[in-house]
């Protein structure tokens, strides 16, 4: 009897998890559509100096590269970062879960509710998990927004870009450089990310005596939409660090050595506001985007139900 309801709790928990990961892919999808043109902006702000201001970096790529250039490096996000954000979805459940388990086991109850601090360590496992292809996602993303325009291109698309960092940077490690930092950002990104969204929502359902599922959909948007801003809050200086790394060049031309030593070109060159170069339109970016994910994602997971 015993082996048959944990059958029954592994099927159980394997179709939750596989529904987790449906609707991150869903929510990927929208999460890239509604931020690559912020992200553009973003990352040109972080890796040169020729911008005075995050309008001023669109209007100028607007005119000398065009509309469609704010979508320069989509094909790969579009591809990839629904991958990432199904793993991050399909991670936090599993180890959401995995917390309720133990604490129900501790408290020989029913399935107990999760401490924040429980909240934050799922949210950082999922960074983590996702961190092993947002890495080399994010890099090749970063690489073709960043390389010139028109005949002094650099890359013909992500394809011939990963061939010339994996043969410029000694195989795989050359498509993996800033991988270390990156494990940091998404570990703290994302615990923040789903600490803050979980938060809202419990808060919601208790203040009101209603169910999880009964938050409306507008809430669930604006919730998700402020875990976005404290997602980046907690760990913008670590992404600006990723993009200068991932914009580095190689062998003679490598400008940072480590992460460490990346950290200190930054403050001895640029000081602290080094560390929050384009956090504007970041946080901009951030709101709609994760406004977006979260409500996809939760209206997904209910439709599954």
């Amino acid at each position: 009897m015993a082996d048959a309801a944990q059958d029954v709790a592994v099927k159980e928990g394997s179709l939750d998890t596989a529904k987790d990961l449906f609707a991150g892919a869903v929510g990927g999808v929208a999460q890239v559509l509604i931020g690559q043109p912020f992200d553009i902006v973003k990352v040109r702000l972080q890796t040169t100096t020729q911008y005075s201001s995050a309008l001023n970096a669109a209007t100028t790529i607007y005119a000398k590269e065009g509309p469609l250039a704010f979508y320069k490096g989509t094909l790969t996000p579009l591809l990839g970062i629904g991958a990432c954000v199904s793993i991050q979805f399909g991670a936090f459940g599993f180890a959401k879960r995995y917390f309720e388990t133990a604490n129900a086991a501790r408290s020989l109850s029913a399935a107990k509710d999760l401490s924040y601090g429980q909240y934050y360590a799922a949210g950082a496992f999922a960074g983590v998990a996702n961190s092993v292809i947002s890495g080399p996602i994010e890099h090749v993303r970063i690489r073709l927004q960043t390389q010139p325009h028109g005949a002094a291109r650099l890359y013909d698309g992500p394809l011939d870009c990963v061939r010339k960092l994996t043969s410029q940077g000694g195989g795989i490690r050359g498509v993996y450089r800033g991988e270390a930092v990156t494990i940091i950002r998404e570990a703290q990104a994302y615990g923040m990310w789903f600490l803050a969204f979980e938060w809202m929502m419990n808060a919601d359902a208790a203040r009101n005596n209603i169910a999880r599922s009964e938050v409306p959909a507008y809430k669930v948007a604006l919730y998700g939409g402020l875990a976005g801003e404290a997602l980046w809050l907690g760990s913008y200086p670590f992404d600006v660090i990723k993009s200068k790394m991932q914009t580095d060049g190689f062998g003679e031309n490598m400008r940072y050595k480590s992460m460490r030593d990346c950290f200190a070109q930054t403050w001895r060159g640029e000081g602290m506001r080094g560390f929050w170069k384009g956090i504007g339109p970041t946080l901009l970016r951030a709101m709609p985007v994760s406004a977006g994910t979260f409500a996809v994602v939760e209206a997904t997971q209910r439709a599954l139900s």
